[in-house]
């Protein structure tokens, strides 16, 4: 059902923080660890619920290094607003001198690419289509130009028949059009966070997965039953995946796909509020049950975050 969630790679957390929630408008969702580094933030932006197709979330590290993109990564993420707002946004940016491009056109729609402040590049687009998600508003971001969630996702590839395979013969994915190097294919099965661009870079070279990079784009199934289901047709598919994985507010699996980037399959259920109120989303630092008797020796290692 298109885009879950998409994670990338911060450097300084407070940097992440002011970025996504002041200048973006975005929502912070949940302040909670890495499951498998519980010394490091693991940062969730989207709408006010958190819905799935609206959640970027990140792992800050302090002192990573900068990496660099390339092909066998996901490049680029696109945010959907609405028509007539990229002035604001350009305005905005340059207010608040965030790195960004002039206003472009891609299959027939406007967007304004720019980078956050560890350089992970993103695109607001008008899309095509109108996108009915209620959008979440701040003091200076209103709703006619707030970001709605994601529009779309681009993967970087050398040779994109393997990829193309994964999403069309697994994913449900079909090829909607071609522009250049670039290659859209959507599903149905949503109306938003629908999209998935592929650029073919026959020599491109790798990028190194670091600070302001992808880390994995998580797609997403309504409940276990089906995300098991998929599980058997990656397998059936000749690749590689995990057992299911609990992750407090998804069940996840993981996988590479043939080009080299980390997919996940992702959970609608249970949602962000299994642990804290819709209202407080974001407000509290929550730990998975492992680490709660270690709370303080965490809180004590984590940097201080101002909100």
């Amino acid at each position: 059902m298109g885009i879950h969630h998409i994670t990338a790679i911060a450097g300084e957390a407070q940097r992440n923080y002011d970025f996504y929630t002041k200048v973006l408008g975005l929502r912070f969702v949940k302040k909670t660890v890495n499951f498998d580094d519980p010394g490091t933030y693991h940062f969730y932006y989207g709408n006010e619920q958190g819905a799935p197709g609206t959640i970027l979330t990140f792992f800050p590290w302090t002192y990573v290094k900068r990496g660099t993109t390339g092909v066998g990564m996901a490049t680029e993420i696109g945010y959907s607003v609405p028509e007539g707002s990229l002035e604001f946004w350009t305005k905005r940016f340059d207010e608040n001198k965030i790195k960004h491009s002039q206003i472009q056109e891609r299959f027939g729609e406007k967007l304004l690419p720019l980078q956050d402040p560890d350089g992970l590049e993103l695109n607001l687009i008008v899309p095509s289509s109108k996108d009915n998600r209620e959008a979440w508003e701040t003091d200076t971001i209103k709703k006619d130009t707030a970001t709605k969630g994601f529009h779309s996702v681009i993967l970087r590839l050398r040779d994109i028949k393997p990829t193309v395979a994964v999403l069309t013969d697994i994913f449900g994915y079909k090829l909607l059009k071609q522009e250049g190097s670039y290659y859209r294919f959507v599903t149905d099965a949503v109306s938003t966070a629908a999209i998935v661009d592929i650029i073919e870079d026959v020599n491109g070279k790798p990028g190194i997965v670091a600070g302001g990079t992808n880390h994995h784009v998580a797609f997403r199934v309504k409940n276990e039953e089906i995300q098991m289901k998929f599980r058997e047709k990656v397998l059936a598919h000749g690749l590689r995946i995990t057992e299911k994985i609990d992750r407090n507010y998804f069940f996840s699996l993981y996988f590479r796909e043939p080009g080299g980037i980390l997919f996940e399959i992702a959970t609608d259920n249970p949602g962000f509020a299994v642990d804290e109120d819709v209202k407080e989303l974001g407000t509290h630092l929550k730990l998975p049950i492992q680490y709660e008797p270690d709370r303080p020796q965490i809180e004590k290692h984590l940097p201080v975050l101002a909100q």
